[in-house]
């Protein structure tokens, strides 16, 4: 998705509003009762953003955090497929990402999850499985997590992105809009049918495809074959109902169940329920012998292929691979480098556009929905168009290392998931938390500074029947606090 907030600042407003307005903006985000009636002129300019989607509503919903006020923050979702059908398969939502659905309010029933608490692991020549649950303690990460599908998790997220509520104006989203081009510091967006939004911010959660990536750094950078492939498929649960020798994966914790080959060629297994336990999610890693570049990312595939690829697996962990549903899709699992920047003039990348990774650790949701939350605590309403690149400076300092840190893990690190400190480290994190934490002290110094400018401002006009003006900033300048 590429969001673009269209300009919407008045420069010729008195500094006293521009001021209040932000000092407003601080009261309203941060849940404090202010009266309006109480300042001067007061009046909240929106910022209008426009999004160009491939994948979840995370930004949109997200940057609604600080709204409440039904007339302002105009966003636009440019989405490029036409969301009539189901997305992908079923995912993980780990604890860090619990956190930030929670503070947006979601609704749990809504996701039809299965609980997550951990992995039993097996060995594909058979013998018992060893459990790993979370080694967090409950204080710390909340819920340890949910098993759910892909578009109930979507179908929450546009609910609380464009749904009618008492949290502020819902985003417009626009269907079959595919964003062909962006200028990253004037702030515009291209359409492939030729429309052109400008905007005051514009945000590129447009997927591992990114097109808003090759603007920010200026030149492309595709993401990297890895060298290995996954097998993609769901099947109804009730076709295990009967079936002898399924206690392995019936009993034992709510969770997934890890099968890995003990050969030296990478072949692993990872199965769990999902939508209230009534639909079973197949995942089945790979080495792929292929030249990834000569074949599409995403490619049917038939059962035949998947049985010969792990016909040396016991034939109680093959049954899962003979009752997957069409369709049975071969994904290429690709990453990106290290990017060297996330942002450039008033455009960000989110997401897989700024982080591809492999799946090894699960957290592709977490970290989009993590960015999110960052942007979202960082643009409160009434932000002012030339704030907006500090803004994402700040936002780039919040995200960047822990999204680089994640991109690192390939599909053969994922055992360090076990360790504690990592588990800590990943799912103990507060995005929405660390952030207010960030904006209060970083820019705190701003706000008392605009306070006190305010002050003179109203003195100025009150006492001198004028504007404030050079000499009233001097005066300001001379004994505010300033940042």
């Amino acid at each position: 998705m590429i969001c673009a907030l269209h300009p919407s600042w008045d420069s010729s407003r008195s500094r006293c509003t521009e001021w209040r307005a932000i000092l407003l903006a601080e009261a309203i985000k941060g849940r404090r009762q202010l009266n309006p009636q109480s300042w001067l002129r007061t009046s909240l300019y929106p910022l209008r953003c426009a999004y160009s989607s491939s994948a979840q509503d995370y930004v949109a919903l997200l940057l609604r955090l600080h709204s409440e006020d039904k007339d302002t923050e105009l966003m636009l979702v440019f989405e490029s497929s036409l969301m009539n059908k189901e997305i992908g398969a079923a995912i993980t939502v780990q604890g860090n990402a619990i956190r930030v659905l929670e503070y947006l309010g979601y609704h749990p029933d809504n996701l039809k999850g299965v609980d997550f608490y951990g992995t039993v692991r097996f060995s594909a020549s058979g013998g018992e499985g060893k459990t790993h649950l979370f080694l967090i303690p409950t204080e710390k990460m909340g819920r340890a997590g949910w098993l759910c599908h892909r578009t109930d998790l979507h179908e929450e997220l546009r609910r609380l992105a464009i749904g009618q509520d008492e949290k502020g104006p819902p985003a417009s989203l626009h269907l079959g809009q595919e964003v062909v081009s962006c200028d990253p510091v004037a702030g515009t967006l291209t359409l492939k049918n030729g429309a052109i939004h400008q905007g005051d911010l514009i945000i590129g959660a447009d997927g591992i495809h990114s097109t808003i990536r090759t603007s920010v750094l200026g030149y492309v950078q595709k993401a990297l074959p890895s060298g290995i492939s996954t097998f993609r498929c769901l099947f109804d649960a009730t076709k295990l109902e009967g079936l002898a020798d399924m206690e392995w994966f019936s009993e034992g914790i709510s969770g997934a169940r890890v099968v890995v080959s003990p050969e030296e060629r990478f072949q692993m297994l990872f199965l769990f329920p999902c939508r209230r336990g009534m639909l079973i999610n197949v995942v089945a890693h790979h080495v792929d012998d292929r030249d990834q570049d000569q074949h599409d990312w995403n490619a049917p595939a038939t059962a035949e292929e998947v049985l010969e690829e792990f016909k040396n697996f016991q034939p109680r962990y093959l049954k899962f691979l003979e009752l997957g549903e069409p369709p049975i899709l071969r994904w290429q699992l690709r990453a990106l480098p290290i990017l060297p920047t996330w942002i450039n003039g008033r455009t960000a990348l989110l997401g897989d556009a700024a982080h591809a990774t492999l799946p090894s650790l699960g957290q592709g949701a977490g970290m989009s929905l993590e960015d999110a939350a960052t942007i979202g605590c960082l643009i409160p309403l009434g932000t002012k168009r030339e704030q907006i690149p500090g803004r994402l400076e700040a936002y780039q300092h919040l995200r960047k290392s822990r999204g680089d840190f994640i991109a690192m893990f390939d599909g053969k690190t994922n055992r360090l998931f076990s360790a504690k400190e990592m588990q800590e480290f990943l799912l103990s994190y507060d995005a929405v938390g660390t952030t207010q934490k960030y904006y209060k002290g970083k820019l705190c110094a701003d706000m008392i500074y605009f306070t006190q400018l305010c002050v003179l401002e109203t003195i100025f006009y009150f006492h001198f029947g004028c504007e404030f003006n050079a000499l009233g900033r001097f005066f300001c300048d001379r004994f505010a606090v300033s940042s």
